[in-house]
């Protein structure tokens, strides 16, 4: 990668690398998603754009074959957090009470989306590296009254855990409680059975394992929730019923972020085109186990105590010795990879790779050369890459 040079990173020569994004969202387009971004312009009260929205509904319900006759798609210009916060929102009614299983950042997440709110929730709190402690919930729902639903996390981006939904839900449905699932990292990635699951609805997003832009985010929701019309909404943008009832007829409650749209209509296609979530999470997989074995080798090893990643999406790793974060940072991102730090108690700990987006093994294959590189001889040469980093800023 000598001599190739980054666009925005103060660099003042014109030539470009295009970074491969290892991050979790948003992820490194393909030409083809790249190329609908461009399409022509197109007001969000025009029938094309009904026509554009309600095809995107419909390719959505159908990435899980389950969810075609039960769930209606809700789309809203807005990340992923908009989505879950929607849902949490619009379905967990004023006076309900709310069982919210955290083990990373996102189950916190909800948990503070609740209180403000001013909802009733009751956080089942496990360390972060640790798998849901489904015995807790189980004891919650058997003793604690008004209990309304139970709030989860199916892939916890802080760790690269997969959290195990189909035992959760199996404990939902034994209780006849309804499961709402945060699958921003999951969705079209890793597998939902949103009916053995009891999911109430589902929260997703474009820019992650579907390849879109950054912009969309929607919510499976079983069709009878919206249609009883009895929303516990304490927002006006953020409800759901709303936008469903908009969106049904041909309309939009607000103005859609119309290109990210577009990117994710022929996301969604080219999803169908190679395989459907199951190919690309073999896909990913074979990435991740790639990588994972690489790293190893090389002395890098995983947050969590097992012998392959997690998730097929994203795998964390404790830095090495000697080694920070920034000057890591900077000397992948100099070879052209963009990987991303630990969060709360973990930011000095670890750091994270993702293998969504445009990534192939090639891609793999290069990062594991610039990973030898940067970490040869200990921290000095990442200290040099930093300092070059600063010095063209």
């Amino acid at each position: 990668m000598a001599g190739a040079h980054l666009r925005g990173a103060g660099v003042k020569n014109e030539a470009t690398l295009l970074l491969k994004l290892l991050n979790p969202g948003p992820v490194t387009l393909t030409p083809r998603v790249r190329a609908a971004l461009g399409r022509p312009d197109l007001c969000h009260r025009e029938p094309e754009f009904a026509a554009l929205q309600n095809e995107i509904r419909q390719r959505l319900v159908h990435v899980y074959a389950d969810a075609r006759s039960s769930h209606s798609a809700v789309l809203l210009t807005g990340s992923g957090t908009a989505a879950v916060e929607a849902m949490v929102g619009s379905l967990v009614p004023r006076g309900g009470r709310a069982i919210v299983v955290e083990n990373g950042l996102y189950g916190e997440r909800m948990m503070a989306m609740l209180g403000a709110q001013g909802k009733s929730a009751v956080p089942v709190r496990g360390p972060f590296s640790e798998p849901i402690d489904l015995a807790s919930v189980e004891r919650l729902l058997a003793t604690e009254r008004g209990i309304t639903h139970v709030l989860a996390v199916h892939h916890e981006t802080t760790t690269g855990r997969l959290n195990d939904i189909a035992a959760l839900g199996k404990l939902c449905r034994a209780y006849g409680v309804p499961l709402l699932l945060d699958a921003v990292s999951s969705f079209g990635g890793e597998a939902l059975e949103l009916d053995a699951w009891n999911l109430e609805a589902v929260a997703g997003v474009a820019n992650k394992c579907l390849h879109g832009a950054p912009g969309i985010g929607f919510v499976l929701v079983r069709k009878e929730v919206l249609e009883s019309r009895a929303s516990g909404a304490t927002s006006v943008y953020l409800d759901l019923h709303r936008h469903h009832s908009e969106q049904e007829r041909g309309s939009t409650a607000f103005t859609q972020a119309v290109p990210a749209c577009q990117a994710l209509d022929e996301a969604l296609r080219e999803l169908e085109e190679s395989g459907g979530w199951r190919a690309r999470h073999a896909h990913y997989r074979r990435l991740a186990e790639r990588l994972f074995h690489g790293l190893r080798a090389l002395g890098v090893r995983p947050l969590l105590s097992i012998e392959e990643p997690s998730s097929a999406v994203l795998t964390a790793y404790r830095l090495p010795s000697g080694c920070d974060y920034p000057s890591l940072h900077a000397a992948l991102k100099h070879a052209g990879f963009v990987i991303y730090s630990g969060q709360g108690a973990l930011a000095a700990e670890i750091f994270r790779v993702a293998v969504m987006g445009d990534l192939v093994l090639a891609d793999v294959e290069r990062l594991l050369a610039a990973f030898a590189d940067a970490l040869r001889g200990g921290r000095a040469p990442l200290e040099r890459a930093g300092r070059t980093s600063e010095a063209v800023a």
